[in-house]
């Protein structure tokens, strides 16, 4: 796998030079991969410890994702990238997984970019990231990243309403550190999750959650995670830190929350849907 370090310094020092708004950007063809390797066991054991996954004999359904990361990170922090990587927003995520995978699996990794889309607080890249066991693809996803820059107005549709409010499940005290501990876990040390110094730069008050961390509590929470099929999450608002959020679900839909009534925030909705456990 590439050095994190060796990207996320190599980010720092690109990202000064880089103009996302700027017309006629496009994206590199390039592919970053990595040979079949199975997961190491230490930092599974952290991910699953701060995420809430109990299933021993399963991988995370987004556990992929994180094993990926280096190679996006790579990905992202090439020179000829069109957005700075620092200050990147991870606005949603669809994951397929065709199959449970398990620890011992040795999965090819692949990540690309497909695309870059007008957003109106900037522009947004989507990522596509492909797991494969022995050639079969086994694992996919595709995330949108914003980098937030100035734009016209009109540029792309406000959000969907988050619909109505789903029953409350459960109610979890965030610490400070969160972001910290989970970027240890998953090796995504972004500046605006890490410290309230850090986070204001890039104009947020605190530091805030990252979003595959409460994707991955919301799911962890489901009666049997590994049979999970497909996920769709949008992050939309930042979880500061600390504080306290709810998490709420309907069995299919999911929710993360704070407030009450019109005061109502809503973090996070998302769906995941399940195979049968034959599959």
């Amino acid at each position: 796998m590439p050095s994190l370090l060796l990207s996320l310094a190599r980010g720092a020092a690109t990202s000064p030079f880089k103009r996302p708004g700027r017309s006629g950007a496009v994206l590199p063809p390039d592919r970053a991969t990595a040979p079949a390797a199975r997961p190491a066991a230490g930092p599974l054991a952290a991910y699953r410890a701060i995420c809430g996954f109990t299933e021993p004999d399963a991988l995370p359904v987004t556990y992929p994702h994180v094993l990926a990361f280096p190679l996006a990170m790579r990905l992202m922090t090439r020179r000829r990238f069109p957005l700075p990587v620092t200050g990147l927003v991870h606005t949603w995520i669809e994951i397929t997984a065709h199959r449970t995978l398990h620890p011992a699996d040795a999965l090819e990794l692949t990540v690309y970019a497909a695309g870059l889309t007008p957003h109106r607080r900037g522009t947004e890249v989507t990522v596509v990231t492909e797991a494969r066991l022995s050639g079969e693809l086994v694992w996919e996803s595709r995330s949108g990243y914003l980098s937030r820059h100035p734009t016209r107005t009109g540029t792309s549709p406000a959000p969907a309403t988050p619909g109505p409010a789903l029953p409350a499940v459960a109610e979890w005290r965030l610490p400070a550190d969160l972001g910290r501990r989970y970027g240890a876990a998953s090796g995504d040390r972004n500046p605006i999750h890490l410290y309230p110094l850090t986070a204001r730069l890039f104009g947020f008050p605190r530091a805030i959650a990252h979003g595959m961390w409460t994707v991955a509590r919301c799911l962890a929470q489901t009666p049997r995670p590994h049979l999970i099929h497909t996920v769709r999450a949008d992050f939309r608002a930042p979880v500061l830190l600390p504080g306290t959020v709810t998490y709420a679900s309907d069995g299919t839909g999911f929710q993360l929350r704070d407030g009450e009534g019109d005061e109502t925030r809503v973090h996070l909705t998302g769906t995941a849907t399940a195979r049968s456990a034959r599959s």
